[in-house]
């Protein structure tokens, strides 16, 4: 081969091989979507805004959005590919219940259960659920759309992926990647909304001190709660079935190394695979689109009204409660399902207001009457919507 040709052969595989880099199928939304990535991971790192979520999702961004030539099975929405197996539990619902399992198997339900009518409050804060998904329809979004963007305002990234999964599969990315960022958020949206809503007086409320709640309720709970909210919402039972028997597992104490795996080991692999997969969902050439970011702002507009529902509602119950019993408004915002920085917010500002005045315990009643109220809504939703 004379030199000519040598370097005519060189020259030829040098393209193909450019071809095939990532900088050959560079676009303007890759680095839109990297900065993105990299925003989140700065927020959890910097800021501690939920890390055990910001840092997986946000290093998803960045490995859906390093750009490749098409056919090499490498990204997520190529069949075969290893970020496409791992996604199957995304596609199908299969890690959500498996997070509300670990969930039920952390959380402690004596507060809602020494003070049942807290569980109210964790109703009214899933108005934002319906009044997005109100506004969805009006904007042109098809019902099943509506349903899966409304649940962003549950505050609660499973649910959200659960519904979406069976409602708007085209839509996940941009749901899952909504919900996790408002719950991430929740220190910075909430207080504003909660000073803005209630008085001097109403923050300084003393709400009397939970009862001590017996061994037997705690055990009876999960039971009387699945059969409860399964029976009226069938279609919520893969989340409301995994969400209390988790809690069983951890209150029945006969099975604490059950309980020990589903909240540690299990909830800790599934949160990386889900957090990874969904950020590697938001591909440029799929994701970023006048369609996600109007879902964004839809999910913002969900969120603000769930938060001004729970607590205008605790306003609203104080009317009809007397001196002594009355409810501090400031816990109204935790009535959203993220367990548990929605109850710190409340801790936190009523904290600013009254130094002796914690409000934590009170507060996470409804927000995990929030976590239940959240997967009967998706339930509802599903139910008339599938």
């Amino acid at each position: 081969m004379d030199s000519g040709n040598f370097l005519s052969f060189i020259g030829e595989h040098l393209n193909q091989f450019f071809t095939y880099t990532a900088f050959a199928n560079f676009t303007m939304g890759h680095l839109i979507m990297i900065l993105v990535g990299l925003v989140f991971i700065y927020l959890a790192i910097a800021k501690e805004f939920e890390p055990m979520l910001l840092i997986p999702i946000g290093f998803g961004i960045l490995v859906g959005n390093i750009p490749f030539y098409p056919g090499l099975q490498i990204g997520i929405y190529e069949s075969g590919s290893v970020l496409n197996y791992l996604y199957f539990g995304v596609l199908k619902g299969i890690y959500p219940p498996l997070i509300f399992l670990g969930i039920g198997a952390m959380t402690d339900f004596s507060a809602l259960i020494s003070n049942p009518k807290l569980i109210l409050i964790g109703a009214a804060a899933q108005l934002g659920i319906f009044g997005a998904y109100a506004l969805a329809l009006a904007f042109g979004f098809t019902g099943a759309e509506a349903g899966a963007i409304g649940i962003i305002g549950g505050a609660d990234g499973p649910t959200a992926i659960f519904l979406s999964s069976k409602l708007a599969p085209e839509l996940m990315g941009a749901i899952a990647i909504s919900a996790y960022s408002y719950m991430a958020l929740v220190p910075v949206i909430q207080p504003p909304i909660m000073r803005l809503l209630t008085t001097k007086k109403e923050r300084v409320i003393r709400m009397k001190p939970p009862r001590q709640v017996s061994k037997l309720e705690k055990i009876l709970f999960p039971i009387i709660g699945l059969l409860l909210t399964t029976f009226v919402v069938p279609s919520g039972l893969p989340l409301l079935g995994m969400l209390f028997f988790g809690n069983l597992l951890k209150e029945s104490t006969v099975t604490k190394r059950l309980a020990d795996t589903a909240k540690g080991p299990l909830i800790d692999i599934v949160t990386i695979l889900i957090g990874l997969t969904v950020g590697a969902s938001t591909q440029a050439t799929t994701f970023l689109t006048s369609k996600s970011i109007f879902i964004f702002v839809l999910g913002a507009f969900s969120f603000i009204v769930a938060t001004f529902g729970g607590v205008l509602f605790v306003k609203a119950m104080n009317l009809f409660l007397k001196e002594g019993n009355k409810l501090n408004p400031l816990i109204g915002n935790s009535g959203v399902s993220a367990v548990p920085d929605a109850a710190r917010v409340s801790q936190v500002v009523g904290l600013e207001y009254d130094k002796t005045n914690h409000l934590l315990m009170h507060a996470m009643g409804p927000n995990v009457a929030g976590v239940i109220g959240s997967a009967v809504a998706a339930g509802i939703l599903l139910s008339f919507l599938l």
